[in-house]
């Protein structure tokens, strides 16, 4: 198949330093690739040359002859006056792109709380970058390039885009995507590539059959790769003990998975952290009793009784505007309550990471910064480090050192405001949204302080990996005034979300009039098209299943396993073409 895009042996580079250095590697029809990297490292600059908003150096970018391409910016322009229906469907009326169920679903998940007529110029930074998203997706293009799509979207708005992007893939559509959602990878993603030192390798897969492959890659690399290595080692431990969705794309590789992580450790030794945890908080957290916020007509908290005790990890997840911050903020008695109180621990040391990075001088250089706050530290571990080792291991090196804190980018910021957060050595932590504007390499760096860190923890994130990874046990701001454990985790929120949009579509009041006999000989007869489809695709599930055991029994016989790879891509086209007809008897 003809690729939509080629690059050929690709230099570019920034005043000394290349960013891309002879790079040759292209994307075809149905592919959906990740882009990861660390921040700087030429992740914007790859997409930008591929779209042919950047021209390279040296070497040259092909794009196929009326390929349409459609590209979501971190920033972008809007005219004098334009609407968000002007943007999304070039000023369509309600009865013409809604008679389209696919532009409709996306419309009603993505922009629920935006009215079409409201003025670009008058939205939010986190309103306009959804109704950019939205335009698109709705577009006509054959590929997509999303810079970070999962920035101001909720974990069920995630969750619907994965699903949704997925089923466009089926029909065609190829994607480039950037993004630190290790969640929305894994869901979307057919390869990976992973742009460091100004070259791009390539690995098949999901985001777990990437962590596998370069853990593979590390094992026999330079011993200076150590720390890396053991980062790596702990996320692939972490992702074959989840659920079985998170490594279902490489299967045949599960295995080499087991022997590579046979004698690590779970991340963290959770009645040791609690133990501990007891002995620096005493047994009184929070406690909060029959408390009480609003904002103007809405009820954010409605008569809140929870208790919050030592060594507790919780993740908060929330339809945006349900009341998480506000929560954060008053457990951090940034704000009070209407009614009831919140009693607070008296040896608490309480650090709040906010969305906001305003407590950072801009004049101060980075160093000076973090040598302000203490020179040396002993960590929660109990391993002494100095400030400037802390600042090497969150990616501060070299002239970044010495820079103005009002000269990094807003991950650099965002680094450092969790780093000195570090250094002040506290004992209950209230993280909200932690995972923005950062790479992924410097989310495992954190992921790994927090494993060992002995204290109560309380995460807002719309991360659904980061929040699964370092929290015990998710609540749920429900939007009704209660906050509610959900023993099912993320999961467990996202069915609850769905059975509530059902009851209030039922509820709602219908239009249309009674079905028809025919219409009812129609409705069971896709019912029966459903049943057999499920069967058929159970079968080609099961036929995979047995041809990745087979192949990796005859990994050392490459005859037998040229001859399995061409059935496996034979049954997994045959499944292919079964969701899709089952997509379309479901609708």
């Amino acid at each position: 198949m003809a690729n939509l895009v080629n690059l050929e042996a690709v230099t570019h580079g920034f005043g000394t330093r290349i960013l891309l250095d002879d790079v040759s590697c292209g994307i075809s029809a149905r592919e959906v690739i990740g882009v990861v990297g660390r921040n700087g490292d030429g992740k914007t600059t790859l997409l930008r040359i591929m779209t042919g908003e950047l021209e390279p150096d040296s070497g040259r970018a092909i794009r196929a002859t009326n390929a349409s391409i459609g590209v979501l910016r971190q920033q972008s322009e809007n005219l004098p006056g334009e609407t968000v229906r002007d943007r999304i469907v070039g000023g369509e009326p309600d009865h013409v792109w809604a008679a389209d169920p696919g532009k409709r679903a996306v419309v009603e998940a993505l922009l629920t709380d935006i009215g079409l007529e409201r003025p670009l110029e008058k939205l939010s930074g986190g309103e306009r970058r959804r109704v950019e998203l939205v335009a698109v997706l709705l577009g006509h293009h054959d590929l997509i390039v999303l810079d970070e799509p999962t920035n101001h979207l909720d974990v069920e708005a995630i969750a619907f885009l994965a699903e949704y992007l997925r089923g466009r893939t089926q029909a065609g559509l190829a994607m480039l995507v950037v993004s630190h959602d290790r969640w929305f990878l894994d869901a979307v993603c057919t390869r990976i590539w992973e742009v460091h030192d100004g070259v791009v390798d390539a690995y098949d897969g999901g985001y777990a059959a990437y962590v596998l492959a370069r853990v593979e890659r590390q094992r026999v690399a330079a011993a200076n790769e150590a720390r890396r290595k053991n980062l790596a080692r702990k996320e692939l431990a972490w992702l074959r003990r989840g659920a079985p969705a998170r490594t279902s794309k490489p299967k045949f590789r599960i295995d080499a998975a087991n022997v590579l992580i046979a004698d690590e450790p779970p991340p963290r030794d959770k009645l040791a952290l609690e133990q501990f945890a007891v002995t620096r908080l005493g047994k009184d957290v929070f406690d909060l009793v029959n408390v009480d916020y609003a904002v103007q007509d809405r009820v954010l908290l409605d008569t809140l009784t929870w208790s919050i005790g030592p060594g507790d990890r919780i993740g908060l997840v929330g339809v945006n505007g349900a009341g998480k911050t506000t929560l954060l903020d008053l457990l951090a008695d940034e704000r009070t309550p209407d009614g009831g109180r919140i009693k607070r621990g008296k040896t608490l040391r309480l650090a709040y990471l906010s969305q906001a990075v305003a407590e950072l001088d801009d004049e101060e250089r980075v160093l000076e910064s973090v040598k302000r706050l203490r020179e040396e530290t002993k960590l929660a571990t109990g391993r002494d480090a100095s400030a400037s080792s802390l600042l090497e291991e969150f990616g501060f090196t070299g002239d970044k050192l010495v820079a103005r804190i009002g000269d990094l980018s807003g991950g650099e910021r965002r680094r450092l405001q969790f780093l000195r957060l570090l250094l002040m050595e506290p004992n209950v932590l209230l993280l909200d949204e932690p995972t923005n504007d950062l790479d992924i390499d410097t989310l495992t760096v954190i992921e790994d302080y927090l494993d060992t860190w002995p204290g109560t923890l309380i995460v807002v994130s719309h991360d659904r990996y980061f929040l699964e990874r370092v929290t015990d046990v998710t609540h749920a701001l429900l939007g009704d005034g209660s906050c509610v454990l959900l023993p099912g985790g993320v999961d467990e929120y996202l069915q609850r979300r769905r059975r509530a949009q059902a009851a209030d579509a039922a509820a709602a009041p219908s239009s249309t009039p009674p079905a028809s006999k025919s219409d009812a000989a129609a409705e069971r007869q896709r019912k029966k098209d459903l049943a057999r489809i499920e069967s058929q695709l159970t079968k080609a599930e099961a036929e995979i299943e047995k041809l990745h055991h087979a192949m990796t029994d005859a990994a050392s016989d490459y005859e037998r396993l040229a001859r399995l790879t061409t059935e496996l891509q034979a049954v997994e086209a045959r499944k292919d073409e079964l969701e899709e007809a089952w997509l379309t008897a479901a609708e």
